[in-house]
């Protein structure tokens, strides 16, 4: 059973796109249900207006999940009038939707962490507030920190140190790489406009389905056929 993340993101697109990526991820979500695979949303950005997205990343799992992803994976074009600006004459707008690459926790190495510690606030009496029983643990590697003083032991507060400094650099790992694709679907949002992976159309957001004219064609490959006869 694959497991896939998938983030849908308007980039640095206007309100009109955070409609858009509201409405594909309704009908994303109700494709995965059909098909049966297990989901989660990791993550939901608001839009500025109500009711827009921003961006959304989506964990799922199943089998086929790469069949099921090739009609979604890619730009997606929405053919229609702005719901937020009444006379813009825009009617193509885009977003994209990319496959995030996973993250593996890092197998964090006790040499790569520092630990200072220090005496604990709050409450517990006497003794807590004499020793050093608070602990501030620093990864070096990402200069991420965490200060723990859950427990009156020392060694038990560094354990605990540990397991949250593994989660939020796993959680910074996935931020950057989140930003990462904003920047990158940005850059090849031009080149990527010609051959969106789906259209839909109006407020309803109706899909629109790919015409194929064999006739069409057999047409083009008659001329093409025809111009190499004349050289």
């Amino acid at each position: 059973m694959k497991t896939k993340i998938i983030q849908i993101t308007a980039g640095r697109g206007p309100s009109e796109c955070c409609w858009v990526v509201a409405q594909v991820l309704k009908l994303f979500l109700e494709e995965i249900k059909a098909n049966a695979y297990e989901y989660v949303v990791l993550h939901r950005e608001k839009g500025s207006q109500n009711g827009t997205v921003q961006s959304a990343t989506v964990q799922l799992k199943g089998k086929e999940i790469d069949t099921f992803l090739s009609t979604w994976l890619g730009t997606i074009q929405w053919i229609g009038t702005s719901t937020f600006r009444k006379y813009h004459k825009r009617k193509n707008w885009f977003i994209g939707m990319y496959e995030i690459k996973q993250v593996e926790q890092l197998s964090i190495k006790a040499q790569e962490i520092s630990f200072q510690t220090m005496c604990s606030s709050g409450p517990g009496g006497q003794n807590v507030n004499k020793v050093n029983s608070a602990v501030r643990a620093t990864y070096h590697p990402t200069g991420d920190q965490v200060v723990v003083m859950d427990s009156r032991s020392q060694h038990q507060n560094k354990k605990i140190a540990i397991e949250r400094l593994k989660e939020k650099v796993y959680q910074s790992q996935l931020q950057n790489i989140q930003k990462s694709l904003c920047d990158q679907w940005e850059n090849h949002l031009n080149v990527a406009r010609g051959n969106p992976v789906r259209k839909f159309k109006g407020t309803d957001f109706k899909k629109i389905k790919k015409k194929q004219s064999y006739a069409s064609n057999r047409q083009q490959l008659k001329n093409d056929l025809r111009s190499e006869l004349k050289y």
